[in-house]
């Protein structure tokens, strides 16, 4: 069955000589669940779900979406979610670049992972050997290391799929952080993983091995205030 646009999402106004196809405003039951669910005001309906390409990330609308299955999918980061994952990339930053280990990139850092499928981590770390020499707007590339802050409207399906995708495709390495819970889970593969609390330490192995850091360390931006 397909799902209708709420009202507010579909265009105000319907110029003359022009029809919508159902196409423009609804997407397949089938495919929503494919990309895990993901509330339908995160879906971009121009071009329609399911025909959507590389090039279409190049319009300024879409310079926060992901390339999913054919389908513009924006990635909603807020402003706790951005300042968790800048303080993570400073804190990855001063290990990674005093030992020249390779190439970094933050929220805006998307990338093609395989044909037709654009990701783009809260922070990646990408060794220099699978940096390609040249760096479109979308590098076809897989990163070693990949973070990923957790948003409110994040789903699990999401996170299973992402995950599937990011060790399918060579990553070695995966990060997810929770904000609001204050956990970072680790996964060495798909279904291996570890939740860190605060009081554990995260280490970077198999990628960045010596790299240790605190739990506490991870969520610390959160707490600095004027008067820290």
């Amino acid at each position: 069955m397909p799902f209708r646009l709420p009202s507010r999402f579909r265009p105000a106004k319907i110029h003359s000589m022009t029809t919508l196809t159902p196409s423009v405003n609804r997407i397949s039951a089938e495919l929503l669940e494919r990309l895990g669910n993901v509330p339908l005001d995160r879906i971009r309906f121009d071009p329609p779900p399911g025909m959507a390409t590389i090039a279409d990330l190049d319009h300024p609308r879409n310079q926060r979406c992901e390339l999913v299955d054919g389908t513009l999918v924006e990635k909603t980061v807020g402003w706790k979610e951005s300042r968790v994952g800048l303080w993570i990339g400073t804190l990855l930053n001063n290990y990674i670049i005093p030992r020249n280990l390779g190439a970094t990139s933050g929220e805006q850092g998307f990338m093609e992972l395989e044909e037709g499928l654009v990701r783009g981590p809260d922070f990646a770390f990408i060794s220099w050997d699978r940096l390609p020499e040249d760096l479109p707007a979308f590098p076809a590339m897989v990163p070693d290391f990949v973070v990923e802050v957790l948003s409110l409207s994040n789903t699990k399906a999401e996170m299973l799929r992402k995950r599937e995708e990011y060790f399918r495709t060579g990553v070695h390495l995966v990060w997810e952080v929770d904000p609001r819970l204050r956990t970072v889970t680790v996964f060495s593969s798909v279904a291996e993983f570890t939740v860190t609390v605060e009081g554990d330490t995260l280490r970077g192995e198999p990628v960045l091995p010596g790299f240790e850091v605190e739990v506490s360390q991870i969520f610390a931006e959160m707490d600095r205030g004027r008067n820290s």
